[in-house]
């Protein structure tokens, strides 16, 4: 087997959806203008991520759930730059630290408060 796609439910699928399109270097392959206005995005390396606004189940409350506990992560090769980038277009930084393996992690909130993270790793994991 293989992953397809991970999924989240949030209040504004298209907005979230364009903001990680724009900010995240995601791209829009298909989305849908009913509901539950289905939004599937994909990196280059053909990684997706479903994003949906369905009223009859439960909308997690994203901002109040902490980014170290539930995120979606993406690589970077320049913290600094990412960060200020991000900031610049409304992501909140919320934490950040260096692992013991030299790995450095960052903690953030898009404008809508989905949690997502960027990685600068000190070697890659494959």
């Amino acid at each position: 087997m293989k992953l397809e796609h991970s999924a989240i439910n949030v209040k504004d699928a298209k907005a979230v959806a364009q903001w990680w399109s724009e900010h995240l270097g995601m791209r829009i392959v298909m989305e849908s203008d009913e509901p539950p206005f289905m939004h599937f995005l994909a990196d280059d390396d053909g990684a997706m991520m479903e994003i949906y606004a369905m009223a009859e189940a439960e909308v997690p409350d994203w901002a109040n759930i902490d980014p170290q506990s539930i995120h979606f992560a993406f690589t970077t090769k320049d913290m600094d730059a990412e960060q200020a980038r991000l900031e610049a277009g409304g992501a909140e930084v919320v934490a950040g630290r260096t692992s013991p393996a030299g790995d450095r992690l960052l903690f953030l909130r898009d404008p809508y408060g989905t949690p997502f993270q960027l990685v600068q790793r000190k070697q890659p994991l494959l």
